[in-house]
């Protein structure tokens, strides 16, 4: 079913007094009476109004630390997540059910609220693919969107467990199996696969991040995508209003689980249960469902008009973790468009010692060095284009580098041995070396155009070169559309001029990630999930 819906205003994500860590999954403080430690995803920002009032009427707090689904789930297999967290909070633990490991730790969950993970297009889109009258399912959306019909983006489903059941529910009802995902299915609908996310213009980290990254582009008509692949609640949140598509072949939902740990304390326990039966009253969860759009988990609360289709479809789920593992590396290795990133890297002498430590030991994890999940999942994937620009007082020569669909090793080992080399000597010419990789980037796109472009810029402080940050800003009002519209992720690090990366990251439609009080790595694994 399809239904044009009118969102009133955007939901306001409150990060503030969300968290007190600048390393989005460090543990957040010691245990304490009357408060709740809460290992969670990034989209629960938005609950923070709700939770003030539970605190005020139920004595708990919340302190939330965020971390992505597969980064979680490692977490909590490992054991690490009992060090300074009593729960754990994400959008689903069907993933962390999957990880013996983590299973074993989880303990007693409390279903919050649902949303279903649909695509929402224009009106005028719906209409002229002739979906405004009938239903459609998943294999006439994916063909549609290898016909290049239509546009869109989603999140990086090892960051974000958006894109995450949007990958799983597109897998599943394209085998049209009926039954759990396995290698052999995923192998039997990866062509079709392949011809859906061919349409797939725009990645990021996080739902909230896809979503302004949309608006912003929709005053470019240069960089304008579609449509978006989200959480009804996120696209019922959008300030211009969006048509809804409810595949008819079913959907993954999150059910939002506020899940205790096996290791809780018996203080947390209450507060979890206290917390929870709250959470989970009648008038709590209209609230929750008119101020976040997310549907109610209890039956006894009638659903708002706002959600077109009732009773929806759940596909299934795959039902081992090598499955949804093997699922995601086909993505980036064979499915999706391949990637371009034009790394600009600060190595001059303020770098000296464990700075330009860091940097080697960020970028030969990003070769395959770093075994952890995530780690494998945010390596350089097959077909994707990584070209390092090293700067000092000028930039280096661009060292460019093809990763192949087989045999990747070989090229890995090139780029690891490139960044084992890298010294540190000389000045910090910001500018001009980020102006020069536009030259570097201009001949890759004139040659292969269909690719997700970005720069990444990691520098340790402020720009002594001869051009500045004014300079840039004019260079880059001149640039043609396919090039101004690459995004830019500034990596704050040591004394970075944190001011000017903040506008170097919002003309150009990025985002900044700050490495001042945790690794390079995890900064650098982090902007995967945006590439």
């Amino acid at each position: 079913m399809i239904r044009r819906l009118i969102p009133a205003a955007a939901v306001v994500a409150l990060l503030a007094g969300c968290s007190d860590s600048t390393d989005p999954a460090r543990p957040v403080g010691d245990a304490a009476p009357g408060t709740l430690r809460v290992l969670a995803g990034s989209e629960l920002a938005d609950l923070q109004p709700i939770l003030d009032e539970a605190a005020k009427a139920t004595g708990i707090s919340v302190k939330f630390s965020f971390t992505g689904t597969v980064e979680g789930a490692e977490k909590v297999a490992s054991g690490a997540a009992e060090q300074g967290f009593d729960a754990v909070w994400f959008s689903s633990n069907r993933y962390l059910e999957l990880v013996p490991e983590a299973q074993k730790r989880l303990s007693t969950p409390a279903k919050v609220m649902s949303s279903p993970v649909v695509l929402g297009l224009p009106a005028a889109k719906v209409r002229e693919l002739g979906w405004d009258t009938k239903r459609v399912g998943w294999a006439e959306i994916a063909e549609a969107a290898g016909a290049q019909k239509f546009t869109y983006g989603m999140t990086d489903p090892s960051a974000s467990n958006s894109g995450f059941s949007a990958l799983v529910g597109v897998a599943a009802a394209l085998s049209g199996s009926g039954s759990a995902l396995d290698a052999a299915r995923i192998d039997a609908v990866a062509p079709q696969l392949k011809q859906f996310f061919s349409a797939q213009k725009l990645s990021a980290g996080s739902s909230g991040w896809l979503s302004e990254a949309y608006q912003r582009r929709a005053q470019d008509p240069g960089a304008r995508v579609d449509g978006l692949i989200n959480y009804e609640s996120v696209l019922l949140s959008m300030p211009q209003p969006l048509t809804l598509v409810y595949p008819s072949d079913g959907v993954v939902t999150a059910d939002y689980p506020l899940t205790l740990l096996t290791s809780a304390s018996s203080e947390a326990r209450e507060a979890h249960r206290k917390l929870s039966d709250h959470l989970r009253s009648a008038d709590v969860q209209r609230k929750i469902m008119e101020t976040t759009h997310r549907r109610p988990a209890v039956p006894q609360v009638q659903l708002d008009g706002k959600f077109a289709t009732k009773d929806l479809v759940e596909l299934p789920f795959p039902g081992s973790q090598s499955a949804v593992d093997g699922l995601i590396t086909t993505y980036f290795d064979q499915l999706r468009r391949p990637s371009r990133t034009l790394y600009v890297l600060d190595t001059s002498g303020s770098m000296q010692g464990d700075r330009i430590d860091g940097l080697r030991q960020a970028l030969t994890g990003l070769t395959g060095a770093d075994e952890s999940l995530a780690g494998r999942f945010s390596r350089f994937h097959g077909r994707e284009q990584v070209t390092l620009l090293p700067f000092s007082s000028s930039a280096q020569p661009a060292l460019k580098y093809e990763v192949p669909q087989n045999d990747p090793r070989p090229v890995l080992d090139q780029i690891r041995a490139t960044a084992t080399n890298l010294d540190a000597s000389g000045g910090t010419a910001i500018y001009s070396s980020l102006r020069g990789g536009y030259d570097v980037l201009r001949q890759q796109i004139d040659a292969d155009p269909n690719r997700f472009t970005s720069i990444v810029l990691m520098t340790d402080g402020e720009n002594t070169g001869s051009e500045g940050i004014t300079d840039f800003q004019l260079f880059h009002l001149s640039l043609p559309p396919d090039l101004k519209s690459i995004p830019i992720f500034p990596v704050l690090f040591g004394e970075s001029a944190a001011a000017e990366m903040e506008q170097v990251a919002k003309m150009s439609g990025g985002k900044v990630f700050d490495a001042r009080s945790r690794s390079l790595s995890a900064a650098f694994k982090e902007i995967r999930g945006y590439q």
